[in-house]
């Protein structure tokens, strides 16, 4: 279980006007701001979960955590991560988790990756027989194979976020914190990555928090997000029941042929062309199967399909909503 109480974080950055007297000045007299990175959140994650955590650049997302790896210490507030507190047991508690940052990488640039996944196996003091099974799954599954013999300064950024994710399940870890991992991928490598994880949460009941802002992979991966703007904790909710409340309308896609369809007064036309009419209506009212129903009175319909709002217009508006 991960349970955040009260966890604050300020930092100081120095600040200048531009020019070489602004800058010689700042060397006697230097002007510091105090940034607030973290305000007092708190939250809790079951084992097992897998969580959304979101919010725009500057909200406090990799400072929360990098506290919860165990590399920042917060100014106030408690973090408990199975029975260990992160910055102060950070031996005992790396060995329990697993992280991909985006931006970072823990492999080294000028030696073949699986020379650094040798390395990382023992540093973590992994196990010999537990080692190889874990690399022959893995290369198995993220695709590999002739990848991992060849430096990391030579792969392209899909095939290195690849490798990171890898090795950071090297050692069976019981929490993943995943920092943008699929960026640079492409569409395939993102669903091949997405289902992995998946996967490595329903087999190994692995927490996975995931910070992104793909909001497919929020879609695709998580039921709870947690919104985090200005260091502050603004939602916890359930994904679909705040689509839901975010927006009611839905959206009916339906290919006919013969007689256009007959719109009823209360949907809204999107689209309309010959053999195919888009429609909005709002599902508090109508049913997707009431509004078919109505819709198959005069015409034949061949196909139909019926989307409710994206997550990327779900986090826009929540954005807009509590203005950050």
């Amino acid at each position: 279980m991960i349970r955040l109480n009260g966890i604050s974080k300020t930092f100081k950055v120095s600040k200048r006007e531009q020019g070489f007297s602004q800058a010689v000045k700042a060397l006697f007299l230097r002007q510091t701001e105090t940034i607030r990175a973290l305000d007092n959140i708190s939250f809790t994650l079951n084992d097992g979960e897998m969580v959304g955590y979101i919010g725009p650049n500057g909200a406090g997302k990799s400072t929360t955590i990098k506290i919860m790896c165990g590399i920042l210490t917060p100014d106030s507030g408690d973090c408990d991560i199975n029975g260990r507190n992160p910055w102060k047991e950070r031996k005992h508690h790396v060995r329990e988790i697993g992280v991909v940052f985006g931006q970072r990488s823990q492999l080294w640039w000028d030696v073949p990756v699986i020379d650094s996944f040798e390395l990382i196996k023992d540093i973590y003091k992994v196990d010999e027989t537990e080692y190889r099974k874990n690399l022959s799954d893995l290369t198995e599954l993220l695709d590999l194979g002739e990848i991992i013999k060849t430096p990391t300064r030579s792969l392209s950024l899909g095939q290195r976020m690849r490798c990171e994710i890898a090795a950071s399940l090297l050692h069976s870890p019981k929490i993943l914190f995943l920092d943008e991992p699929t960026i640079g991928l492409d569409a395939v490598s993102k669903i091949a990555v997405r289902q992995f994880i998946k996967d490595l949460n329903t087999e190994k009941k692995t927490t996975v928090i995931l910070t992104t802002h793909d909001m497919l992979d929020i879609e695709a991966l998580t039921e709870r997000i947690i919104l985090i703007g200005k260091g502050k904790i603004l939602l916890d909710s359930n994904l679909q029941d705040l689509k839901n409340r975010i927006s009611a309308k839905k959206t009916l896609t339906v290919d006919y042929y013969g007689i256009t369809p007959v719109i009823n007064a209360d949907w809204e036309i999107v689209e309309k062309r010959e053999g195919r009419i888009t429609i909005t209506f709002d599902s508090a009212v109508w049913s997707a199967s009431d509004v078919v129903t109505e819709i198959s009175k005069n015409t034949t319909i061949q196909d139909i399909s019926v989307t409710g709002i994206t997550a990327e217009e779900m986090v826009a508006g929540l954005y807009s909503e509590y203005k950050i």
